[in-house]
């Protein structure tokens, strides 16, 4: 392809809890995903305040302030309960210093007490992180620890979370990469036959959305019309669609 000039991507690590991935270089612009901490965002472009590039780990494109971006990404662990508090000291009695979301990764430098020293300062509790290559067994599971989120519209952590950052978030904890939006899920594992019963972990598309079957029934999905990650019967859910709007394609992961 023809471009006026070509750019090595260059990775940053994004320095804030959580920023906006932004469809413009402007606070007011929508946002279409989010950067947590430790994770990278390769810069292709950077203009006054605004770096332009994607996500590394799902290449998703947008505008992310410069300021919040550092030299360095990657970390050694990862929040793995939907919040996690850096403490000022080894000591839950200790000030808190900082909350951070489930899918924030720190840089762990030593252990004490039941505690991990966390690069930049303070302790997190180690029930609260893993290793960042550590591996789920049950990506369900995973999803389940975000019940009652708010929804968020371009939320991927555990502060806020639309549907598809739910699955992305959940697959990601066992290992599974998946692509950002909703429609590029559809492509995940193997579609099931119409009619065939439904099983744990299969995933249920519907217009512009996704969820997850807990079981037989109930899809577990972070939606606008609760605003929060709910379960509830997938029958619920199809009596609240208009009639051209059901069941676009259900796919099962192995």
């Amino acid at each position: 392809m023809f471009a006026p000039h070509y750019a090595r991507p260059l990775d940053h690590g994004c320095l804030a809890t959580a920023t906006p991935i932004r469809i413009a270089p402007s606070h007011d612009a929508v946002a279409v995903s989010e950067l947590l901490r430790g994770e990278c965002f390769a810069v292709v472009d950077a203009s006054g305040a605004w770096a332009w590039g994607f996500s590394t780990h799902d290449r998703y494109v947008g505008y992310v302030p410069l300021d919040l971006l550092g030299p360095t990404c990657g970390a050694s662990h990862v929040v793995a309960t939907p919040a996690a508090f850096i403490f000022a000291a080894p000591d839950i009695k200790s000030p808190v210093i900082e909350r951070l979301p489930m899918g924030v990764r720190i840089t762990v430098t030593d252990e004490y007490r039941g505690f991990f020293a966390v690069a930049g300062g303070g302790f997190v509790h180690r029930r609260h992180v893993v290793a960042a290559d550590a591996r789920a067994s049950d990506f369900v599971e995973v999803a389940e620890r975000l019940i009652g989120i708010p929804y968020r519209w371009g939320g991927r952590s555990g502060d806020g979370i639309d549907c598809s950052g739910l699955v992305q978030i959940a697959l990601d904890f066992t290992g599974i990469a998946a692509p950002r939006d909703s429609d590029q899920q559809a492509v995940l594992g193997e579609p099931v036959a119409e009619g065939a019963p439904l099983r744990r972990g299969d995933l249920v598309f519907l217009p512009g959305h996704v969820g997850i079957m807990t079981n037989a029934t109930d899809l577990l999905h972070a939606n606008a019309h609760w605003m929060r990650v709910v379960t509830e019967p997938l029958s619920d859910v199809l009596a609240r669609q208009p009639e051209d709007r059901g069941i676009i394609a259900i796919r099962r992961l192995s």
